[in-house]
């Protein structure tokens, strides 16, 4: 498919430098006019959205760079992924979007050798083992399975294939559930500790216990219902899922998704401004009104893409919304720092713990809950840095439970940098068995992300209904984000585009 091609404007001709006048409203004799509040991935797919149906876009980015947390930073003369570094294929959107932006053909999928799960144990090595293949969420569709047994012990295994047998019941249908209690109650304590527990962490930086179960793995419960176990479900979800590795990537890497959009928005005349924090949202007779530090830009349709906060602040006091719950105003999501090290290291090109690890969190010798092995991971990253010089990643930061979610993200992600970049070396060497020391090190870097995974707990679903209806009754309105969408770029992807594409029709552009 040919890139879908982006025109300056309804009837032609790009927005002035500073978005619209702030006195007259949006011109109704010019295109009409849309400003996105927030320049991340998904204000940019918003942005792109609205284009392309004809409206004139300003984006307004409070921070000093779009694409949010898909961007890429350079450690080394290389240039890597700062945040998102994949995206999951058992949805169509992001390989949908990157094949209209020309990207198609630089899709990657990563090396066969899978990533390795290391459990508790006073000997590291022995009870690390490849992560057991199939299931969905560290879910298996075989508890009898060797892997399983081996990391949970015969008798757990046991325990937990008791799950083919336990009627559905409630599980299936209670509303208000979360991942912890399912898996504990249909499988058992060791499957959600061992194997399900350092999956989630890993994606959502959250306890299995504080995620609702229907935002997390939708379909679940539902397969559950017509299959009659969680095992069943598990594998039922993933025979559906398209063939292949559950992730793929870009040669190059993700952020080049943010660049693109961004390049291909300028080069349509649209407006992109930075280090600008809107402070105020007022919807008048003839337009909306964006303030930000007593600017103001007017239009006919506004996309809120920011944090979950910061979007409620902004529409809370706006007449004519609907109350929103109480409930609607996202607890933050633990700060997560990411470790980077490249290094030159030969003794890592056997891979040793394929292309990376999850840790599960009664690992008492390791601070971090995961490592990628980035060169082993994507062949076109070890084409870039050569024979012998390796990029590993590291991740800190998971909030612990359900009863301090918001305050007690584990302590090694606020260590200083220095510290932090201390505790990575030793990490390494010993999740990957192999002595990694600073005079390994070409170059490293950390970046830290603050409320980017926000955690959909229990109840998410219905708190984004809620924010969805109130939202809903105010014309000229949309807000997109991970907090309402969901973790992901495949999640964030879909969203966006279907909202841009309901305001669209809202303003019969389309």
């Amino acid at each position: 498919m040919a890139p879908r091609s982006l025109r300056p404007g309804r009837d032609g001709g790009a927005p002035d430098a500073a978005g619209t006048a702030a006195t007259g409203g949006a011109d109704p004799a010019g295109p009409r006019r849309a400003v996105v509040v927030g320049g991340g991935i998904s204000g940019l797919l918003a942005a792109r959205e609205l284009a392309l149906g004809g409206l004139a876009v300003t984006v307004l980015e409070a921070g000093t760079r779009f694409g949010g947390s898909v961007g890429t930073h350079r450690v080394a003369g290389l240039d890597l992924d700062s945040g998102a570094e994949s995206f999951a294929t058992r949805s169509p959107a992001v390989a949908a979007l990157l094949e209209e932006l020309g990207l198609a053909a630089d899709i990657v999928q990563p090396a066969a050798a899978g990533a390795w799960l290391q459990l508790p144990g006073e000997d590291l090595a022995a009870a690390a083992q490849p992560m057991p293949a199939g299931g969905i969420v560290g879910i298996p569709a075989d508890p009898s399975a060797p892997e399983i047994v081996r990391a949970i012990g015969r008798d757990l295994a046991a325990r937990a294939a008791l799950d083919r047998v336990l009627p559905a019941g409630a599980a299936a249908r209670r509303p208000g559930m979360s991942l912890g209690e399912l898996v504990r109650t249909r499988m058992g304590e060791q499957v959600l500790r061992r194997l399900v527990s350092p999956v989630v962490s890993g994606v959502y930086s959250a306890d299995p216990d504080v995620l609702d179960v229907d935002s997390v793995a939708p379909g679940l419960r539902e397969a559950l219902g017509r299959e009659g176990s969680l095992a069943a479900a598990a594998a039922s979800l993933r025979s559906a899922a398209p063939a292949g590795s559950t992730v793929a990537s870009l040669r190059g890497g993700m952020g080049r998704l943010s660049r693109a959009l961004e390049d291909q928005l300028r080069s349509a005349g649209a407006v992109l401004e930075t280090g600008i924090r809107v402070d105020s949202l007022v919807r008048t007779e003839q337009s909306w009104e964006v303030g930000a530090e007593g600017r103001r830009w007017s239009a006919d349709a506004v996309v809120l893409a920011t944090d979950g906060p910061t979007a409620v602040d902004l529409l809370s006091p706006l007449p004519g919304l609907p109350a929103l719950p109480d409930d609607a105003r996202p607890a933050p999501g633990p700060g997560v720092a990411l470790v980077t090290l490249v290094l030159d290291q030969p003794a890592l090109d056997a891979a040793p713990r394929g292309t990376g690890m999850l840790v599960a969190r009664e690992v008492e010798q390791v601070a971090a809950k995961a490592l990628t092995h980035a060169t082993a991971k994507w062949q076109w990253l070890a084409d870039e840095a050569g024979p012998g010089t390796h990029v590993l990643r590291l991740s800190y930061g998971r909030a612990l439970g359900p009863d301090d979610l918001a305050s007690s993200a584990d302590r090694a992600a606020f260590l200083p940098d220095d510290e932090l970049f201390a505790q990575a070396l030793a990490d390494a060497s010993a999740l990957l068995q192999v002595p990694v020391g600073a005079d390994d090190v070409v170059g490293w870097d950390v970046v830290r992300w603050t409320g980017a995974l926000p955690s959909a707990a229990v109840g998410h679903k219905a708190r984004v209904a809620a924010v969805r209806d109130a939202v809903g009754a105010v014309p000229g309105l949309e807000v997109v984000g991970a907090w309402l969408a969901g973790t992901g770029l495949a999640a964030v992807t879909a969203d966006t585009r279907r909202r841009a594409a309901g305001l669209l029709a809202q303003l019969g552009t389309i």
